[in-house]
């Protein structure tokens, strides 16, 4: 609606004898709008309108790019077109209050409506610094390259205090491990844990809840004990209780994730932690009016210490440098900032390897996760669609098979049982022969030589010829020697049925404990 045309609806609405708030709301104006127009005769609003039509906008330039957006996603806010130009254009100074202003003007000029949705909360009183933090999980559905639905999820946790958050991506459901890990990163990334954390009932974390008493999972429970945290459960459907986490997901969802495009996992969550850094913890907060960023550079004196080393891994790099979570892909790299880098072949596992990548100046290390093997070191390249490759994880072509073949079978015990095994896997994977002699070399470099000649046996009488199935024999093999041999002694008897004259022992009732001494056990009371 052009603005000469809602100065007359005004006049007309208040001459009906509408009150000034339902005129605005009627004409979808704010009130300070309102009174603006009622200040100006019709003389001077018709000079005003006609400047206002010969000023040229700042944002002009970006006219048609703006409208796209605004045509294309009709729910788009003007906060996330503010976000949008300045993740597109670095450099780009003009204002989010001005962008708003522009965004208004274009959808009422081209009569783009914008779709709203309503959601009430309550507010919450302020907590100390470091007290409390907020954890919750989101899911959404993101397009890909090719247009494909993919769905994504989510985990986000919030400082209450400052609002600064923390968020990471998965393209598949999060585990308890999963969460766990989240929490570890989380931890670092804020550079210090906080006293208590407020949690939905996720089936993650709580088992069940019986008239307010928590059971937690084992997992989680043991988790909390060693990390020395409190630990809020919320009711369901509880905003009160952690109304900023809802909140910030909420956020992530509409900011960040909105209409943005699916590559890989890993590009996402980069994309994520730029979101972070330039809108979601550097962008003035609504009711704190300032950014979360300043906040915590207070608040992170009051968060207790990181007092052990995240993932069992090498401490030479977990103290003092934050880990990037990273899972290797099929052709056995891991992807940072647009380029490729190499791990020794046989890394990557169809279940997914996990791996932490630790950046210091320009070089990169990767350490397994589980592990904490040291799978590799490069240097960090300014290019992009680049592949960094050790040699040394690559194929060893100087061999040929035959010779290859005789290397693994000398490992073992008995070399000519193992060639024999040897030669039928090739005849199964004659084209995947290296591959397969490497994982096996590997299992040989891995385990002494009883295991490795029992578990040979094992296949050669079992005919299980692939090195993925040694691997799993070895396994079995170990977990064999673990379980303690039985032997029979004089002691042992016969059990002699029960005679008719012996029927009260059929009739004897065992004695029954109270259930909830088992659960004040499994609670750690």
């Amino acid at each position: 609606m052009e603005k000469w045309e809602v100065y007359i609806k005004i006049q007309q609405l208040l001459e009906q004898g509408f009150s000034k708030t339902k005129t605005a709301d009627k004409l979808g104006i704010s009130r300070g709008t309102l009174y603006n127009y009622l200040e100006k005769s019709p003389e001077e609003m018709a000079l005003w309108v006609a400047s206002t039509q010969r000023r040229k906008k700042k944002l002009d330039i970006h006219k048609d790019l703006i409208l796209s957006w605004l045509r294309e996603h009709h729910d788009l806010s003007a906060a996330q077109v503010f976000d949008w130009l300045t993740e597109r254009y670095p450099n780009f100074q003009i204002g989010e209050s001005t962008v708003r202003s522009y965004v208004g003007a274009l959808r009422g000029e081209y009569n783009i409506p914008k779709e709203k949705t309503h959601r009430q909360y309550e507010a919450v009183p302020e907590t100390p610094m470091g007290q409390q933090a907020q954890l919750d999980f989101g899911e959404t559905i993101q397009k890909d390259e090719h247009g494909k639905g993919v769905k994504m999820y989510f985990v986000a946790m919030l400082l209450s205090h400052s609002r600064y958050k923390y968020m990471e991506w998965l393209d598949r459901p999060f585990t308890t491990k999963d969460l766990i890990e989240s929490h570890n990163r989380a931890f670092q990334y804020f550079g210090g844990i906080p006293y208590e954390i407020v949690y939905d009932q996720d089936n993650l974390i709580v088992v069940s809840e019986n008239r307010g008493d928590l059971i937690l999972t084992s997992a989680f429970e043991a988790y909390r004990k060693e990390m020395r945290f409190k630990l809020h459960v919320c009711r369901k459907a509880d905003p009160e209780s952690k109304g900023k986490i809802e909140n910030v997901v909420g956020f992530i969802k509409k900011n960040f994730a909105k209409h943005r495009v699916f590559t890989n996992i890993d590009s996402w969550n980069e994309q994520a932690v730029a979101w972070l850094d330039r809108t979601g913890n550097g962008k003035i907060h609504n009711i704190t009016k300032k950014r979360p960023t300043e906040m915590f550079n207070i608040e992170k004196e009051h968060l207790r210490p990181i007092f052990r080393s995240f993932s069992a891994t090498n401490t030479e790099h977990n103290n003092d440098i934050s880990s990037i979570p990273r899972v290797v892909r099929k052709d056995n790299t891991i992807l940072y900032k647009a380029n490729r880098y190499s791990v020794p072949l046989g890394t990557f596992s169809p279940y997914g390897t996990e791996v932490h990548l630790y950046i210091k100046e320009d070089q990169l290390t990767i350490i397994h996760q589980e592990t904490g093997e040291l799978l590799g070191k490069h240097q960090i390249s300014n290019s992009r669609g680049k592949l960094i490759q050790d040699r040394t994880h690559t194929r060893d072509r100087s061999k040929g098979i035959d010779a290859f073949i005789t290397t693994v079978s000398e490992k073992f015990k008995d070399s000519s049982k193992a060639f024999t095994y040897l030669s039928e896997i090739r005849k199964v994977f004659p084209r995947y022969m290296r591959d397969q002699l490497q994982m096996i070399s590997k299992q040989c470099e891995q385990n002494n030589e009883h295991v490795l000649q029992e578990a040979l046996n094992a296949c050669l009488g079992m005919k299980l010829f692939s090195a993925g199935e040694f691997k799993d024999m070895i396994e079995h093999v170990k977990r064999e020697r673990l379980v303690p041999e039985q032997s029979s002694t004089h002691h042992d008897h016969i059990v002699q049925p029960i005679q008719s004259d012996q029927l009260d022992i059929l009739r004897a009732k065992p004695s029954q404990r109270n259930v909830n001494d088992y659960l004040n056990i499994l609670e750690g009371n």
